[in-house]
């Protein structure tokens, strides 16, 4: 399959992290035959993640709202691929993830997917926090981290929802899933290309932060709890 693949990643200050992830998706696009463009959506900068983007050669966007999903829309919004794929600023792809991804799609049996997510590092707080939050994600029958889709479905289901300040993935997922089905095409998981995330939120929360807070754990998975939202992701640097 050889089309243009547009790598959409959100930037709030990520000048500590950018630099490995672009490296990361530049490696994984030296072994495919597609163009990939990477677009780099600014969100309420003041260090130099900027240049980091503008070295690497990305398109640059800005979008300061404090909503991924308006962040994420605005990224697909003036992408030129027909396969969208979307990337934390934090996290390292795996080499063939683009390769993984074409033919996944190239089948013309998936409507797109997530990714097994794997740690930068290991604890037993990061695990008992990972099976408090399971319950909530055991259900939705799809993954996360890393989405891969045509832009042609992601604009058909409307793309990320702006209502949501939390979860956004975890809706946007199970909606693509749900309007996959309805043309025989599957969620599709990159199991043996796992992407690597960093654990930035464990260093600044503690390791056992969220198995010891239930509370504020519902709280983000009703989506729309903006104090919550803000403490966790838009307001922490």
């Amino acid at each position: 399959m050889n089309t243009t693949i547009s790598l959409i990643i959100p930037a709030h200050n990520e000048g500590k992290f950018l630099n490995h992830c672009l490296e990361a998706a530049n490696l994984a696009a030296s072994r495919i035959e597609s163009t990939v463009e990477v677009i780099v959506i600014l969100n309420r900068c003041t260090d130099d993640t900027e240049e980091i983007a503008l070295r690497h050669g990305c398109r640059i966007v800005r979008e300061d709202a404090k909503n991924l999903s308006m962040i994420r829309n605005a990224g697909v919004a003036v992408a030129r691929g027909e396969v969208v794929v979307t990337c934390d600023a934090d996290s390292l792809m795996h080499p063939d993830s683009f390769q993984e991804i074409l033919r996944r799609l190239g089948t013309g049996n998936v409507v797109g997917g997530g990714a097994m997510v794997l740690p930068e590092r290991w604890s037993l707080g990061i695990v008992a926090s990972g099976l408090s939050i399971l319950p909530y994600l055991a259900f939705t029958g799809v993954t996360f981290g890393l989405f891969w889709f045509f832009r042609e479905d992601f604009e058909a289901i409307g793309g990320f929802d702006t209502r949501y300040v939390s979860v956004e993935d975890v809706d946007f997922a199970q909606r693509l899933k749900s309007h996959g089905r309805k043309s025989g095409r599957s969620w599709g998981t990159l199991w043996w290309t796992p992407l690597v995330t960093s654990c930035r939120k464990f260093d600044q929360f503690g390791d056992w932060y969220l198995l010891k807070n239930p509370s504020f754990v519902r709280k983000v998975f009703r989506g729309d709890d903006r104090k919550a939202a803000d403490f966790f992701w838009y307001d922490i640097r």
